[in-house]
């Protein structure tokens, strides 16, 4: 499934990012867990971010203002927004439970989620930026997806034989 947020005034699909190591956090720009949540991931960015780890931050707080988060917090990767429906349907949490912030997800090159952790996990607990680390460093030691063989247009000749 895909997602589909506001980016400076820009719609931008989060498979837009395939190939790349994501972390996804959404995240409420007024809540202290996401903003350490956030720091932490920035800290990882740094060193991870060269081999092809992009952290994606999608703020789902009506009127949080995104631009203010990033500056706030010094941030370098993109922080954008969207309505917080979708986000409950990508993350298949269940309508009846409170949803706990931040929701974390980490998303291979293939573009498959193969972890995530809500708020109250004790990922963020202990460790966090360290978690982090270990989570992104795994799925960035897996082999990239093949690249698809090239087509040739033209068809093959065959050998004569005599």
């Amino acid at each position: 499934m895909d997602l589909t947020f506001d980016l400076k005034g820009a719609p931008v699909q989060l498979s837009s990012y395939k190939g790349k190591v994501l972390a996804v956090e959404f995240l409420l720009t007024t809540c202290s867990h996401c903003q350490k949540a956030s720091q932490a991931i920035e800290k990882v960015y740094k060193q991870l971010g060269p081999k092809g780890f992009q952290p994606i931050g999608i703020a789902i707080n009506e009127g949080g203002d995104a631009a203010e988060y990033v500056q706030k917090f010094g941030l370098t990767f993109p922080v954008g927004s969207m309505h917080h429906k979708p986000v409950v349907d990508y993350m298949q949490h269940p309508s009846f439970l409170r949803l706990m912030m931040p929701q974390l997800a980490f998303v291979d090159r293939k573009f498959m989620v193969r972890a995530q952790y809500p708020g109250d996990d004790p990922f963020f607990a202990e460790n966090e930026e360290q978690n982090i680390f270990k989570q992104v460093e795994g799925l960035l030691k897996e082999a990239p997806p093949a690249a698809p063989a090239p087509s040739s247009a033209l068809p093959s000749k065959k050998k004569k034989t005599s």
